[in-house]
């Protein structure tokens, strides 16, 4: 038993690889219909396998059983597992939720291949999360680009082409420097597997000629990233590329792939590098400072956006400003706060993503502000499920973001640094006023219908997509609410598979 479910990890790659060529031969139903069963799946082989990795620890499966350097390995311990399930939750609610937008944006000669991307897409999420190899690391990385490409761009509209192609420019960039990163670190280590070359590292490092190298290498790769994953300066292609999406595309990418990039480099940071190299490098302090800019100025850009899908985008710069400035924070503590806020933020912003294009609909397909007056009055559904995901944004209590912010605030207390203290508080008071702002003036919007109309939105119209749809988004809100009011369990969960990363 224990050898069946360590394979698990490499189960779910290939089984995601062939699915993604099985789905190309057949119909758009039946293609979507394998993406969610295999999606459910999926979920069901990591709820077993992060069972067995509370119970057992973590373990590393060598791919035909061949040694460093030759072989290549994966590796599931409790932080691998857990983020996956919660990632594979986002997917699977937001291929259900969605659906129904998805058959009117993309022709249906079309949907086979939509439904490979997202198997590819899953793939390359399973391969990030439990690959022990730095190489491997970068193929899936690419594997991920390219599908991500391919879920804008597979809505035949100007717009998501040209956004397709400004992400595909950028992340292309974002991958060369990643590249020409591990190709330094090869260099310098003589390997590719994260527990050899960290081993060399802690020799080099007594070096101090080799300072300046390691910090070139380091610095590199996390450019590279940090381009990929929308870090300010780097977060201008997010609205084009989430607005103009069809909304399970937008879920996702928003999500989970920019995710992914940051669980790669945290993963880098914390098994390749270690704290005594993190140490002596200055990445720290220029992460804490970017990932405040982005916290303070993608809050602002939102507040200025003219439509709601801009707004939700730009405040997703805004949240990968949190994520980074928890990285920058340092520490067990500061990482914890930052995987924490990666989950709230995943299982927050699907819903957001999901519901507007509802509240689009009944406003005369317009995602204007001006034109959603009285929107959640005529969905109630999309209204309750838009409310409850900008009252999490704002940081009100019992909700996901709430528990997050504090994660975050303690996190940087722990420290007992004022340098980190005192900028972290300010970032998180601006930016939860100006999230307040812009969330609550959308809410009066949505909620307020001066004309009083009584045309309201009868959700039985629609029966057969309105409860997949609202099934799903429950489902979103209930892992919200979970991780708001038992904010301790994930983060003891996160903690303990920190532990088992060194």
């Amino acid at each position: 038993m224990p050898s069946f479910v360590c394979s698990f990890p490499l189960f779910m790659i290939v089984g995601c690889l062939l699915s993604a060529a099985g789905s190309m031969l057949m119909r758009g139903k039946a293609a979507r219909n394998l993406a969610m069963a295999f999606g459910a799946v999926l979920f069901v082989m990591d709820s077993v396998l992060l069972a067995w990795t509370v119970k057992h620890g973590a373990f590393t499966y060598s791919m035909g059983e061949f040694p460093a350097p030759w072989g290549n390995e994966l590796r599931a311990g409790v932080l691998e597992c857990f983020m996956l399930l919660v990632f594979l939750l986002v997917m699977l609610c937001s291929g259900m939720a969605g659906y129904r937008f998805l058959a009117e944006d993309v022709d249906e000669s079309k949907l086979p291949l939509y439904a490979s991307l997202m198997h590819l897409l899953t793939a390359a999420l399973c391969a990030l999360i439990f690959t022990n190899d730095i190489f491997t690391g970068y193929v899936f990385l690419e594997i991920l680009t390219l599908s991500s490409c391919g879920l804008l761009i597979v809505r035949e509209i100007g717009r998501t082409t040209l956004a397709a192609v400004r992400y595909m420019v950028l992340n292309l960039l974002g991958s060369g420097l990643f590249l020409l990163g591990v190709v330094l670190l090869y260099d310098i280590t003589g390997h590719l597997l994260m527990v050899p070359m960290h081993e060399a590292l802690t020799e080099i490092i007594a070096d101090p000629s080799m300072h300046l190298s390691l910090a070139f290498a380091a610095g590199i790769l996390t450019i590279g990233l940090a381009i990929k994953s929308g870090l300010f300066p780097f977060h201008f292609w997010m609205p084009d590329a989430y607005g103009w999406a069809t909304p399970t595309s937008a879920s996702v990418l928003s999500s989970l792939v920019s995710k992914a990039y940051i669980f790669l480099l945290l993963k880098i940071y914390l098994r390749v590098f270690g704290p005594e190299v993190l140490s002596i490098l200055p990445l720290s302090r220029i992460l804490l400072v970017l990932g405040i800019l982005g916290v303070v100025l993608g809050s602002v850009s939102a507040l200025r956006a003219g439509n709601i899908n801009r707004m939700v985008a730009f405040s997703s710069a805004a949240q990968i400003g949190y994520i980074y400035m928890s990285i920058g924070i340092g520490g067990t503590e500061g990482y914890t706060a930052a995987l924490f806020h990666i989950l709230a933020h995943a299982v927050t912003k699907s819903i957001l993503f999901l519901s507007t294009p509802r509240l689009a609909d009944v406003s005369g397909e317009s995602l204007l502000f001006r034109n959603l007056q009285g929107a959640g009055r005529k969905d109630p559904f999309s209204g309750a499920f838009f409310t409850a995901g900008a009252l999490s944004m704002i940081g009100v209590p019992l909700f996901a973001g709430f528990a997050s912010k504090l994660v975050i605030a303690l996190s940087a207390v722990d420290t007992g640094n004022l340098k980190k203290i005192i900028p972290v508080m300010i970032a998180l008071a601006a930016s939860s006023v100006l999230n307040a702002l812009y969330f609550i003036r959308t809410l009066i919007r949505i909620w307020h219908d001066p004309d009083g109309s009584d045309d309201l939105y009868d959700p039985a119209v629609r029966l057969p997509e309105t409860v997949p749809y609202t099934a799903a988004c429950a489902l979103l809100l209930a892992a919200n609410l979970f991780l708001g009011l038992f904010s301790w369990e994930a983060v003891d969960l996160i903690r303990l598979g920190l532990s088992m990363f060194s």
